[in-house]
């Protein structure tokens, strides 16, 4: 290949994607935060998506000088696509890269973007901030494709190598550059398809599914909440059926599910299209954290515990388990309702950056070894410590040892439940 790659954005998405490209070529790795660069030059990746050897192993020239970028012919943007406080793509992250890329274009480059839109985006929004800021002509002087990013973070199987490609782009002979340069580094393959806005809509709708699922899952968990049924025992039960489809309930965040669909409602109701089913999973899912919050209130109540002033420990504070992730977690959410009610939360997470969580959340994390005894505990996110210890950590973390245990995602042994404690499973 006699490409010279650089990867725009190296987040969750581009330094898997740098990685994998470095291992066989020089690559330009750019990003806008110094500190990450800094720390990526270090060796260091706090994301914990790259193992250390492979990071050194990869020949990446990391960087936030935007005049190296004209050095590449093959550019691949990766920069998040967040939602604002009204649940509104947030394109700008996106739009500066498209800046920044622009400026730094040479006649006969490929820009690929990775960075999950809804469709339309690529041709409507970015082409043109490439045009003017590079003073080129798209499909003439530059060409342009899309490849949706799967990373999924903390899975080791899945990872960018081995997950099929979806490639497209803006010509059928720009198409099968693109499609022959992503073969060379990802293994499971690439699947072309037939245009940008096919690939940019396949993207949308693959977090979009699983969205609508888990939020029927969720719906069903507050049902067998109200008639007195374990949910996991009933996913268990149903589950040995060959075609039923094992989801379970749980919050939904982080930087994929929980925004994805809203990026495709979006570009829905400018179309004229109001996305009843999409919409009704995303209340449904965006209201797990209240209604948890709300249940162990209950509890208190039941117990004739106060619940003003009753102290909460909550365990995990990332989006999903065994991440530092932070982004778009719903814990939040179940540590604002509590409060909400003058319950007194501490929380703790030995995955999470404790700067981080302050400047993303206002929340003082709390080492485990610090936590004071509470009335009850809310297992929030099962990070691979919490679940090893299992029971046992209770006798700490609870007043006396006995109180209430809030299993979120139902990982503790039930059968083997100390009698004192009072387990509640979403």
């Amino acid at each position: 290949m006699n490409r010279k790659i650089a990867v725009i954005g190296l987040g969750y998405v581009g330094l898997p994607v740098a990685v994998a490209f470095g291992k066989k070529y020089p690559v330009i790795g750019f990003d806008i935060n110094e500190h990450r660069i800094s720390t990526l030059q270090n060796g260091v990746d706090y994301t914990n998506e790259v193992e250390m050897n492979d990071l050194r192993e990869a020949q990446i020239d990391f960087t936030f000088d935007r005049e190296k970028l004209k050095e590449s012919d093959f550019l691949i943007v990766s920069v998040p696509t967040p939602i604002n406080a009204h649940n509104q793509p947030d394109l700008s992250p996106l739009l500066h890269a498209s800046e920044t890329v622009g400026k730094s274009l040479q006649e006969g480059a490929i820009v690929v973007f990775e960075s999950t839109v809804y469709p339309g985006v690529t041709e409507e929004e970015c082409i043109p901030i490439l045009e003017k800021h590079s003073g080129l002509k798209s499909g003439v002087d530059f060409f342009v494709g899309y490849s949706p990013e799967r990373i999924n973070p903390g899975d080791k199987e899945h990872t960018f190598t081995k997950i099929t490609k979806v490639v497209s782009g803006q010509t059928p002979e720009v198409l099968e550059i693109i499609a022959e340069v992503y073969s060379d580094v990802v293994e499971a393959g690439v699947y072309k398809a037939s245009s940008i806005r096919v690939a940019e809509a396949a993207k949308v709708i693959e977090n979009t599914q699983r969205d609508v699922n888990i939020a029927l899952m969720n719906e069903l968990a507050l049902i067998f909440d109200r008639l007195g049924i374990d949910t996991a025992e009933v996913l268990e039960a149903a589950g040995t059926k060959w075609n039923f489809l094992k989801f379970s309930p749980g919050l939904v965040g982080g930087h994929c599910i929980g925004v994805d669909p809203y990026y495709l409602t979006h570009k829905a109701q400018t179309v004229g299209h109001h996305p009843e089913v999409i919409l009704a999973g995303r209340r449904i899912n965006d209201g797990i954290g209240r209604y948890i919050a709300r249940a162990l209130v209950k509890k208190l109540i039941k117990l004739n515990l106060p619940v003003q002033g009753a102290r909460v420990t909550v365990l995990g504070l990332t989006f999903k388990e065994n991440v530092p992730d932070l982004r778009n977690s719903k814990v939040i959410d179940v540590i604002r309702e509590l409060q909400e009610y003058g319950v007194e939360v501490q929380i703790a997470d030995p995955h999470a950056d404790v700067n981080e969580a302050f400047r993303e959340y206002q929340v003082t994390l709390i080492s485990f070894e610090k936590l004071m005894p509470a009335d009850a505990v809310v297992l929030a996110v099962p990070h691979a410590e919490y679940v090893i210890t299992g029971w046992s950590q209770f006798d700490r973390l609870l007043k006396h040892g006995k109180g209430i245990v809030m299993d979120i995602k139902s990982v503790l042994d039930k059968v083997s439940k100390p009698e004192q404690i009072h387990l509640w499973r979403l």
